[in-house]
């Protein structure tokens, strides 16, 4: 939508809860996030542009035209091109260091990554969003973003057998409680509970790396239970149980 005579409309609502601040060398008591939804989908956006942004042209030929815009937009992220939207770029970035001018790259130590940036129209709707703070979060810990490694995907897409991502609060693996460990449960109403392996390549209080299990298609939340009690050698008699406030997705595998 376009903002046009400078009219200070309310256009939006973004709702936040407060959480404590962790953060070293940031003032203030409590950060804000945003609660946790069901990130929308290509045919999502696209259904709300044709019922509310007035567009006349086919539905289906629409979400084609954007999924091979977006298939090419990556395409052309690997080969070194950013990609500028008019609303948000996209750019391509080496990370790590190189101890010597002729050393190769490493994929672990160089890793490759994506980069967002917003541009002026982006930042100007920004101006005309009301953001509504709904209390204390529940600070017994919480799952922030889950990522597909392998696809990138941010609380999205789950790819069964390669690596995920957790990112959090009070999420470490601790405890002898064979419940202990991180778990798939299935959204579909299935009452479906797979536990992924033990063995985790990054166990913190803030994020957790390991592999998917091998899961169907269909929707997922992620669950952790931890006998960790957030600081020191303290441990838990029961196990607590975080489960994620979104769902991901696992597709049929392409063919």
């Amino acid at each position: 939508m376009a903002i046009i005579d400078d009219v200070n409309e309310t256009l939006h609502h973004i709702y936040v809860k407060l959480y404590p601040n962790y953060l070293p060398h940031i003032k203030g008591a409590y950060i804000a996030r945003t609660d946790n939804e069901a990130s929308l989908s290509i045919e999502q956006v696209c259904a709300a542009l044709k019922n509310r942004g007035g567009f006349t042209g086919s539905y289906k030929d629409l979400v084609e035209s954007v999924r091979q815009f977006f298939g090419e937009a990556a395409y052309q992220l690997c080969d070194g091109f950013a990609v500028n939207t008019g609303y948000f770029s996209i750019h391509p970035n080496v990370g790590g260091t190189f101890d010597k001018i002729n050393e190769g790259h490493d994929t672990h130590k160089h890793p490759v990554t994506f980069r967002f940036r917003t541009h002026a129209p982006l930042r100007a709707l920004a101006e005309h969003i009301i953001v509504e703070i709904e209390g204390l979060a529940n600070v017994a810990g919480y799952i922030d973003e889950v990522e597909d490694i392998v696809t990138g995907a941010v609380n999205e897409t789950l790819t069964p057998g390669e690596q995920f991502s957790i990112a959090g609060h009070k999420l470490k693996i601790v405890g002898d409680d064979p419940e202990v460990g991180v778990y798939f449960v299935s959204a579909d109403g299935a009452g479906l509970s797979v536990k992924a392996g033990k063995r985790l390549a990054e166990n913190t209080a803030t994020k957790l790396i390991g592999i998917i299990p091998a899961l169907a298609v269909g929707t997922w939340k992620v669950e952790i239970k931890t006998q960790y009690a957030g600081s020191g050698d303290t441990i838990l008699k029961a196990p607590r149980v975080i489960e994620s406030a979104f769902t991901l997705t696992v597709q049929e595998a392409a063919s």
